[in-house]
């Protein structure tokens, strides 16, 4: 038996690797199939079947692009409708892989179709359970993503009876398999681990731990976030279906020079920059948008950028594939070309340049007492500026800037200065601030973990934010 987790940490996504015999599964892949297809070849095993937990908000599958290359089976768990030939299976239903055996526990909560794997060993032992977005290390899936016109109160019930009646009773001993770890936006406050047990879940799990459905419903159903605004597009990508992604590929990686970069920027098409966010900050191309490769790239693409205008790219040298590639696993099909030369032939060609100034902390702290036009501009989520933030600061989470009217009160004579954590998210502020004309800004180096240890600049907490 061999069982392989693939773990992308910019997408807190887990895809699974089971083989028995030169039989071999795939559950829940990501869109670009390469490890899969290596790994198949060197354990020189044939893929049969591809299992998808449910169909994912957060991510596009690659379901599709594995079937075609493999000629595996697509299935999903009961209440499943695709718009792609695939297998809907029947609860309790096995599926052989070799000498052990895949059963599907359907558990809804999560969305309807949401199902979990249960692995049985050479000896029909159970032995792990793929969980999809039903259970996570320490929570559980949110039950508010796009499951027809339930409520999340209605669907947090199912998911209660799910957990109480298909995952509690498994052997203590089997091991969680979820398909995402810490950071992920599908559920709230998600464990530091990727993999678990039954019994440590039971033990430590706050949703195993509810003996009670009504406070479970509202514990599970009550903080909840807004999801990011690429879910419901994700979701009905995996659901209808998609293009190749090397077609997706050839249609990006279009090599432009610095004049037709720019003529394309002044038609209308939306520049974003990916180098690195200080690198970024040095200068850059006047009106990109900066979201680095090194961060949760592909998360921020999804939730900042749209989806139904033309992208063109400047990139770290090398790092053109990278990019379409990791745009492509949140949906993106719409890039059409990228700078040659990167950022160095623009300017070469002596074209026109922006940056962004950046100041250290206590810059800012000698200059707040003086200044009544300053404005801290605090970037991060509601729920880390609740934990503490400078006295003063307002609170402008970063996924709320792309929206124009939420920048209407910035006008001119303010001096903002921005900033997140440690730095990634408030490059990626200043520059969605400079392309709406703000450039009255200074980005704050290190974010709240060097400000908060700042001498003149007090730490404070209000939790009503959070309301």
């Amino acid at each position: 038996m061999f069982v392989k987790q693939l773990y992308t940490n910019c997408l807190s996504e887990a895809a699974y690797f089971i083989e028995s015999d030169g039989v071999a599964a795939v559950i829940d892949p990501l869109r670009d199939i390469d490890v899969y297809l290596e790994l198949a070849q060197e354990r020189n095993a044939t893929i049969k079947y591809i299992f998808e937990t449910h169909f994912h908000a957060d991510f596009v599958s690659g379901h599709l692009e594995l079937a075609k290359a493999t000629g595996a089976q697509i299935i999903f768990g009961p209440d499943a409708e695709t718009g792609f030939d695939a297998y809907v299976a029947k609860d309790n239903e096995e599926f052989a892989i070799g000498q052990l055996a895949l059963q599907v526990l359907h558990t809804p909560g999560h969305t309807l179709e949401s199902s979990c794997y249960l692995l049985k060993d050479e000896n029909k032992a159970p032995y792990a359970v793929f969980t999809g977005d039903t259970l996570f290390v320490g929570d559980v899936g949110r039950p508010d993503l796009f499951s027809g016109n339930l409520t999340k109160e209605e669907l947090a019930g199912y998911l209660y009876d799910s957990l109480n009646n298909r995952i509690k009773t498994l052997p203590d001993n089997v091991i969680v398999y979820p398909a995402h770890g810490p950071g992920s936006a599908c559920g709230k406050n998600l464990g530091p681990n990727t993999y678990s047990t039954i019994g440590d879940e039971k033990s430590s799990n706050y949703a195993l731990l509810a003996t009670d459905k009504d406070k479970f419903i509202e514990e599970v159903t009550s903080g909840l976030t807004t999801p990011p605004s690429y879910f419901p597009i994700n979701a009905k990508i995996n659901k209808e279906g998609y293009d190749a992604l090397q077609a997706v590929m050839d249609k990006a990686l279009q090599p432009l020079s610095p004049a037709a970069f720019k003529e394309k920027g002044k038609s209308g098409a939306l520049m974003l920059d990916t180098r690195p966010a200080p690198e970024f900050g040095e200068g850059f191309v006047p009106g990109s948008i900066s979201i680095g490769l090194e961060g949760r790239f592909a998360e921020w693409a999804g939730s900042l950028l749209p989806f139904d205008q033309e992208i063109i790219l400047v990139t770290p040298a090398g790092k053109e594939e990278e990019t379409i590639v990791r745009m492509a696993r949140v949906g993106f099909e719409n890039v059409t070309g990228y700078l040659e030369g990167g950022y160095p032939a623009w300017v070469a060609a002596g074209e026109e340049r922006d940056m962004i100034i950046t100041v250290e902390p206590d810059e800012l702290a000698m200059d707040l007492p003086h200044d009544n036009n300053l404005v801290i501009v605090d970037v991060r989520k509601p729920v880390e500026y609740a934990d503490g933030h400078i006295k003063g600061a307002m609170s402008l989470p970063l996924g709320d800037m792309m929206d124009p009217g939420n920048l209407a009160d910035f006008d001119e004579h303010l001096n903002l200065y921005v900033h997140c954590q440690g730095g990634y998210r408030s490059i990626i502020a200043c520059s969605i601030l400079k392309r709406e004309g703000i450039h009255n800004l200074r980005n704050v180096d290190g974010g709240f973990n060097k400000m908060k240890n700042e001498k003149g600049l007090e730490v404070v907490q209000e939790k009503n934010v959070l309301n």
